[in-house]
């Protein structure tokens, strides 16, 4: 018997056990709906979803991921909390909730892996920058999961994608755990058609509510909240911005007041929640807790002042870096760095298909923080200075 025929005979040993071992709810690797089929993927001895785990972690976006902000920047502190290890804590969680439920953890880690990949350098505010400049050239509204499934469907590989699966991006698309949810119910009837048109409905209305088809992208969502909650508060904690006293009283009494202790508190009880049940849900106390822990996080972490020194000048530096990387496409200065470093070798469909704003929208919602500031040294300074701008 040729290797081959061996790796095959277990891969469709590995779908018998699928069967036989996950919950009935859970999504089975056989399942994978892709735009396109691939031989690699029909006659190799990987299963699908861990083939997206794979091409995720493989991705250029996801290289990227080391140097962003995932709620502080500009700060000289090795110990804060930057995007790489938030998603890496979604992933662990998230399998850990997933192993426990009977779920497809392979699934679920392709799509914890991908769910923060479209954020903008500088985190929400990034984000917020973007959506403002967006707007203002017509693109209506920018948000990070919809530019995560734009950069693995759309950018990655010079314009060719990823060729994910559809429960991949619509998991990615549907992870938003900043909106509270106490329960989560998997929306299935999904395809291709429907991820476009949400994401059509998402640009013009941010608020516009979307729910992951499979219950292993509930389990992300759900995690998502889990790993950021308790590790934003110890990052407040370390930088000076709260006292540990001041979390409120009933959300230490419920969940803890260390984030390790709200970590295991909130996925006992959604694992206890959730067993042979087909969606996923917190109990109705830990539910309240949390939502008004995350009440707390926003009014005196997120928008604390003293965290927010910098957001004017970042938000000139976002205006004035687009307009100049708009202005360089419009002329077509092709030493720009927007052509170097971005458009060389890009597939004429990606140019043929995208407006300018749209190019350096793409451009600089891929950018690390370091090299969003670099950019702003080597293009901006000098004319701020001379009194250009």
């Amino acid at each position: 018997m040729n290797k081959g025929r061996i790796l095959k005979d277990i891969k469709q040993h590995l779908h018998l056990l699928e069967k036989d071992r996950l919950s009935p709810c859970a999504t089975l690797s056989i399942q994978a709906v892709r735009r396109r089929n691939e031989a690699e993927i029909v006659n190799g001895h990987r299963e699908n979803f861990s083939i997206d785990a794979d091409r995720i972690l493989h991705s250029l976006a996801y290289s990227r991921y080391i140097d962003k902000t995932q709620v502080f920047y500009l700060i000289k502190n090795d110990h804060i909390t930057h995007r790489v290890l938030h998603v890496q804590l979604v992933s662990k969680i998230g399998r850990t909730i997933g192993r426990l439920l009977g779920l497809n953890e392979d699934l679920i880690e392709a799509i914890a892996l991908g769910h923060d990949i479209g954020h903008a350098p500088f985190g929400h505010d990034g984000e917020t920058f973007l959506s403002d400049l967006s707007r203002q050239y017509g693109l209506g509204n920018f948000l990070h999961n919809v530019q995560g499934v734009r950069f693995l469907d759309v950018i990655e590989r010079k314009g060719a994608g990823w060729n994910l699966s559809l429960q991949v991006l619509d998991g990615i698309l549907s992870h938003n755990g900043e909106v509270h949810s106490s329960a989560l119910y998997p929306d299935k009837n999904k395809d291709f058609t429907r991820l476009e048109e949400e994401i059509k409905e998402l640009t013009k209305n941010p608020e516009f509510p979307i729910w992951p088809m499979t219950i292993e992208g509930c389990v992300v969502r759900m995690a998502d909240t889990i790993s950021y909650i308790g590790r934003d508060i110890e990052d407040a904690i370390r930088l000076g911005l709260i006292k540990r006293n001041e979390i409120p009283v009933e959300c230490r009494s419920r969940l803890g007041e260390t984030n390790g202790t709200i970590v295991y508190t909130l996925v006992e009880d959604l694992i206890a929640e959730s067993l042979k049940k087909s969606h996923v849900s917190f109990s109705p106390e830990v539910a309240g807790a949390l939502k008004r822990l995350k009440d707390f996080n926003q009014e005196f972490v997120y928008t604390n002042p003293k965290a927010k020194d910098q957001t004017n000048r970042l938000k000139l530096m976002f205006e004035l870096l687009f307009e100049k990387y708009y202005e360089d496409l419009k002329a077509g200065h092709d030493s720009s760095v927007i052509f170097r470093e971005f458009l060389d070798g890009m597939s004429s469909e990606y140019r043929e298909n995208n407006p300018p704003a749209m190019i350096v929208r793409d451009f600089i919602a891929g950018m690390t923080d370091d090299y969003f500031l670099r950019q702003c040294q080597e293009n901006l300074m000098p004319k701020i200075i001379s009194g250009r701008y």
